[in-house]
């Protein structure tokens, strides 16, 4: 059929096999940007989680090498902490009196509307 729609001599594409080939591309791409979207999404707050975790278990072993009661860490955290720039770290200090954590610190990622607040035994909330 498409030999008959071509004159003699003539190579190349017809117009109705270029709108199908675009057409195809145009429904892969309706079915991989939104994929790849909430697959960005997942990434920047499982950064925001892993920084957090960081976070408390560098100022865990912090107050654990350091005997004194009544450490306390700001949002800079632990000289051995890492700090991701991506990451926003609220709030004013995680301490350490008496053996008991005190915390009021939230991560989020810059680019993430999630915001995970981190307890005193080290679990996160979402918000």
């Amino acid at each position: 059929m498409l030999q008959k729609l071509r004159k003699k001599n003539q190579k190349g594409f017809t117009l109705i096999e270029l709108m199908i080939v675009i057409a195809i591309i145009g429904i892969l791409a309706a079915i991989a940007i939104p994929n790849f979207l909430a697959y960005r999404t997942r990434g920047q707050n499982s950064a925001a989680q892993s920084e957090a975790k960081n976070f408390y278990n560098t100022a865990m072993a912090y107050f654990a090498d350091t005997s004194s009661s009544g450490t306390s860490l700001g949002t800079a955290g632990a000289p051995s902490f890492t700090h991701d720039t991506n990451i926003t770290i609220a709030g004013s200090s995680i301490s350490d009196t008496n053996g008991t954590i005190a915390t009021d610190l939230t991560f989020s990622h810059s680019k993430s509307d999630t915001t995970y607040t981190l307890g005193t035994d080290g679990n996160l909330t979402a918000s």
